[in-house]
């Protein structure tokens, strides 16, 4: 016969088990791609935004290949479970376009930010603004030489209106990621001191030790009372998604540190679900880009992977997640570079 004690301990046991992060169920509700034939032979950085009233609107860059001075922006949207044909946006002449991102900012206006240029080190900011949730945009506005907002995960809107966005810059020899913060709206950007990285989560790679090293991208997930954390992707020198914590909104921040996800320099997202875990999109690999997974964890720094989304050969990489009013979850990215995949679900 067990003891009292026994039978408390195997009650919590199971009571521990069946709350952990790894036993949440995934309802997947949609998965499709936005278009099957495209007027572009590439396609890759998609971002996404849901309308007031329901509809999706993605967008992505798309052309020759990556880098081609033939790239543009392209848009679709999804209403009554259709997605509209891929149209331009923008196109800068004689540059190539890069990683758009959508976001509504407190004014209710929708914003697309974009990069181009001729490579990633190379490259300049732009944004335009819609009143019609992305039916119609102004011209560009150009940022001043050096801030870009935005650099590829959508930005986060704090309760006084300030827009907080994570940014980057790629050089020759290191990475660095930054806040990137704006008072008005996203019209205008002031940078944040680099984040600083702790030495010793650098590993001593032969392979990789002549290209350039550091961290970038980050996305920003707000986890009240002042405590804004965010997520890195990271060069193979270091091989785990980096993270950053700010307990002041984003003023002053820890030394970023690593996490127990894997990281193959690939894009990643995150989010905050209505039960406060925190949602991760990421390649759960340490090369290559694919499989493309979902992770969930309890306190910001210890995740378990709980779906895959992606696994055959291929590229599944850049997926960018919102969540909306009912607690869906929607995620965009780029399939095999050739289409944009797009899914919608519940985590219960």
């Amino acid at each position: 016969m067990r003891s009292p004690g026994m039978f408390t301990y195997l009650l919590l046991s199971i009571f521990l088990f069946s709350h952990s992060a790894g036993l949440s169920q995934i309802k997947m509700i949609a998965s499709e791609f936005i278009f099957d034939k495209a007027p572009f032979k590439s396609c890759h950085a998609s971002t996404l935004v849901k309308t007031p009233d329901g509809e999706i609107v993605c967008a992505w860059f798309g052309g020759k290949e990556e880098s081609d001075t033939g790239v543009a922006i392209w848009s679709a949207r999804r209403k009554n479970n259709q997605w509209s044909s891929p149209k331009i946006i923008i196109k800068e002449p004689d540059a190539s376009m890069y990683n758009p991102v959508l976001f509504y900012t407190d004014d209710h206006n929708l914003s697309l930010y974009y990069k181009y240029g001729l490579s990633p080190m190379t490259w300049s900011a732009a944004f335009m603004t819609s009143k019609d949730d992305g039916i119609t945009w102004s011209s560009p506005n150009y940022l001043p030489a050096g801030l870009f907002g935005p650099i590829r995960a959508k930005p986060i809107l704090l309760s006084d209106g300030t827009v907080l966005a994570g940014s980057s810059i790629e050089s020759f020899k290191t990475w660095t990621a930054w806040i990137d913060q704006s008072k008005d709206q996203g019209k205008t950007w002031a940078m944040h001191i680099p984040i600083e990285i702790y030495p010793s989560i650098y590993t001593q790679s032969s392979s990789e030790k002549n290209k350039p090293k550091g961290i970038i991208q980050p996305s920003l997930v707000d986890l009240g009372n002042q405590h804004i954390k965010m997520y890195c992707r990271s060069t193979m020198h270091i091989g785990k998604i980096v993270t950053a914590d700010s307990y002041d909104n984003g003023k002053v921040w820890t030394k970023a540190t690593t996490i127990n996800l894997p990281n193959p320099n690939s894009g990643i997202d995150a989010l905050v679900l209505k039960d406060h875990r925190i949602l991760m999109v990421y390649n759960h690999t340490n090369s290559g880009r694919t499989p493309l997974n979902l992770a969930i964890g309890d306190d910001g720094n210890h995740f378990e992977k709980i779906y895959t989304l992606e696994s055959t050969p291929g590229e599944y990489s850049y997926p960018a997640m919102i969540i909306d009013g009912d607690g869906v979850v929607h995620i965009s990215y780029t399939w095999n570079r050739i289409k944009i995949k797009y899914c919608r679900l519940r985590i219960e």
